[in-house]
């Protein structure tokens, strides 16, 4: 389906713009993130975990103003099959995370609605740095894979590079604004991040094989026409296709409740920067490094 037909946009004639821009975007997150401490989850900063079962379905946005409202910070509640059972995750330093929920419990007027706690269970500083360092050889990985099956489909290095770099700047813009906004950072939300990894670099994908495509078409054109035009043919699709998992994206960021706002908001931010990176960042990088040789 293409909806843009026969355009002529000159994306490389912009492409120091979007590299400036890019640049400022990257080294504000960067600077952001050492300037101020990350929203971290209990998945990595350790805390409680508590499943507590209730007579009667709970109303989890009464559960949080409860919990707020007593001072206890960074509580997550998720909900489960059962609807009756709840998680509620504390990042809290201490071992009396159960306590305090408890009595913020009791204070509360909740009538014939009588809770049972089903497990209580702690989860140390130690595990958190795990997952950490597990969350950053995650990305580590996925970035040399990558880099390995790009530079061999398209026999050159620099593809896989390009993609790559290209990668590393959705990843880090994404992550700033997300420590920008204060989103809590835990495992959907890393997994959110992974996802944006393959979101993106199918994107740039499809840019690449019609660049290499027109290559062998027009191999007499300058090599920035070829590009601008693969762009032009292809920009169809992608709009398509960013603007259909747009409107899922935004479908679980509306209805998805709480336990799926900070993964649907990443794969929200992450979707606009991957298609803005495989139109300005990956496919200028390529021909930067080709009109050199």
């Amino acid at each position: 389906m293409r909806f843009l037909r026969n355009t002529k946009i000159d994306f490389l004639g912009k492409k120091w713009i979007a590299y400036i821009f890019s640049g400022l975007l990257v080294v504000s997150s960067i600077v952001l993130t050492f300037t101020s401490k990350p929203n971290w989850g209990i998945d990595f900063t350790g805390g409680s975990l508590i499943h507590m079962e209730f007579k009667q379905k709970p109303d989890i946005k009464e559960l949080r103003e409860i919990f707020n409202k007593s001072g206890l910070e960074g509580v997550e509640i998720q909900k489960f099959t059962n609807e009756k059972v709840v998680m509620v995750r504390v990042r809290k330093d201490y071992e009396n995370a159960l306590e305090e929920v408890n009595s913020a419990l009791e204070g509360e007027n909740l009538p014939d609605n009588d809770y049972t706690v089903l497990r209580n269970e702690m989860i140390g500083p130690s595990v958190g740095v795990l997952l950490r360092e597990k969350a950053v050889k995650a990305f580590v990985f996925a970035f040399l894979a990558i880099i390995l099956y790009v530079a061999w489909r398209f026999k050159g290095g620099i593809w896989g590079i390009a993609a790559v770099l290209a990668l590393v700047h959705d990843v880090v813009v994404t992550f700033g604004i997300l420590n920008y906004l204060g989103v809590t950072l835990n495992l959907p939300v890393i997994a959110a991040l992974l996802t944006l990894a393959g979101y993106s670099i199918n994107d740039t994908i499809v840019v690449y094989d019609r660049i290499r495509e027109n290559l062998k078409v027009y191999f007499k054109d300058p090599l920035d026409k070829i590009i601008n035009r693969s762009i032009n043919e292809t920009l169809s699709r992608t709009i398509v296709t960013s603007g259909t998992t747009l409107v899922v994206v935004l479908a679980l960021f509306f209805k998805g409740g709480e336990v799926l706002r900070g993964f649907s908001l990443t794969l929200l931010i992450g979707i606009i920067i991957g298609t803005y990176s495989s139109i300005f960042i990956a496919s200028p990088l390529v021909y930067l490094w080709k009109s050199k040789k």
